[in-house]
């Protein structure tokens, strides 16, 4: 039998520019799936009244360290360097499953509360075959749409990160893919990818070896590259290129650092581009690239990176990112005495960048990142009536500019409404719970190990 789901009049923004922006609209959900898009659509369906929000597709991050929910603000001033000393050396190493499972929960419930529908779940925390299978279990359990992107594990700074000789188990990846990935997947919500450590954090033969099971599996891979004191002098992705392994199957994350010639590289061998700039900005990694990245032709996606230092939803890095463009442009034009560029990033702009771009970059766009009819139902409505966001002028800046999580008032994935009324439909008081436990244990691990 057909579940449909009808939106009703609301100010749609479907981020597609074949259908447009409907100020009262429709969306038609059948079976998971949109159906129509239109000023006034008639149908026998669960009717969900849409005046006064601001309808759009969920928001997409590129690039999460979900397992580091249990330790949310622990490095509230770190740095890019600290971060490797005080989470990866001193955390990551006692993470049991059952951490990361309550981490995974907690986190993914975190993203759908706040509008984001789909997440790339960067897993750096494999460090026994039990942990990526809880990760998935978690994701799978929220409803959330993800990729899991199958990392390191973390036991050692010196052993992982220092010209690692250590390569991702490749039989345990093979294994994951076949019990979690399936072709015939009855869900199609998780996807798999490989999350390497690259050249310079690893010695060649690994960093080959990665990129050929990713490959051998015919799976994305997602790369961290050109941030902060230490990887920005690295070169990455020109070593990757004199290793012969650039392609558009690789995401490339943070690119604070790239040189022009590593930003063509990138553009020219079809890479994708995942920005943090909340991130970028507070820990040292660089100015976030977005007019770099679009300069060079690419579609650059936002990410939130890290809970330890930063908040986990996507209005902040939309704001971060914006500030930080525009006041980097404009104290460039100022030293210069030359006019601001027409191409000044706008509002509508960084809310493309979140949804669209971002499905793009997840190799999801078939899917996901617009409300066009035949994509999946990844829904996002925001009230607009509420006192920080009304009166609505433009809706898209009152998206990107003024609207925040306490707005996120429905959230769909799949066509399953996993927020209703502004509360989340899962049981949210066991994640917490599960969570603050993983949060004592770790402490009391830590505490011990000291």
């Amino acid at each position: 039998m057909t579940h449909r789901i009808l939106l009703r009049a609301g100010h749609v923004l479907s981020m597609d520019p074949a259908v447009g922006d409907l100020p009262r609209g429709d969306v038609l959900i059948e079976d998971g799936r949109i159906a129509a898009v239109d000023r006034e659509i008639g149908a026998d369906a669960e009717v969900l009244d849409m005046t006064g929000r601001i309808v759009i597709p969920g928001f997409v991050d590129t690039h999460r360290h979900t397992w580091e929910a249990s330790i949310r603000n622990v490095a509230p001033d770190a740095t890019l360097d600290d971060y490797f000393v005080d989470i990866l050396d001193t955390f990551a190493p006692l993470y049991t499953p059952e951490d990361v499972y309550a981490a995974n929960l907690a986190g993914a419930l975190e993203c759908l509360n706040a509008g984001i529908t789909t997440l790339v779940d960067w897993s750096h925390i494999n460090n026994t075959p039990e942990h990526p299978d809880a990760a998935i279990r978690a994701l799978r359990e929220t409803g959330i749409r993800a990729q899991y992107a199958y990392g390191s594990a973390n036991t050692s700074l010196a052993d992982y990160w220092f010209e690692s000789k250590i390569a991702i188990p490749g039989d345990d990846v093979r294994r994951i893919r076949t019990e979690y990935f399936s072709a015939d997947s009855d869900d199609g919500l998780l996807t798999l990818a490989l999350a390497t450590r690259g050249p310079g954090f690893c010695v060649g033969d690994v960093v080959t070896s990665e990129w050929a099971l990713a490959r051998e599996l015919d799976i994305p891979i997602t790369v961290h590259v050109a941030m902060g004191r230490l990887a920005g002098r690295f070169g990455m992705v020109k070593q990757l290129h004199d290793l012969g392994l650039l392609g558009p199957d690789t995401t490339y994350i943070h690119c604070c650092y790239l040189s022009e010639e590593e930003w063509r590289l990138v553009a020219d061998s079809g890479g994708t581009v995942s920005i943090a700039p909340q991130v970028e900005t507070q820990m040292g990694h660089g100015w976030p690239p977005v007019m770099k990245a679009i300069e060079h032709g690419l579609r650059p996606s936002l990410s939130i990176d890290v809970v330890t230092t930063v908040p986990g939803d996507m209005f902040t890095q939309i704001r971060a990112a914006f500030g930080a463009e525009r006041a980097r442009v404009n104290a460039e034009c100022w030293q210069a005495d030359v006019p601001v560029p027409d191409t000044m990033l706008t509002a509508r702009q960084m809310l493309e960048i979140a949804t669209r771009n971002g499905a793009h970059v997840a190799g999801l766009e078939d899917r996901t990142g617009s409300l066009t009819p035949g994509k999946r139902a990844d829904v996002v409505a925001i009230d607009a009536t509420a006192l920080n966001v009304a009166p609505v002028h433009d809706a898209a800046a009152a998206v990107a500019l003024s609207a925040d999580v306490s707005n996120v008032e429905t959230v769909i994935v799949d066509g399953v409404v996993r927020k209703r009324d502004g509360r989340l439909t899962a049981d949210v008081a066991r994640a917490r719970r599960l969570v603050e436990e993983s949060r004592d244990r770790l402490l009391a691990a830590k505490e011990a190990r000291a």
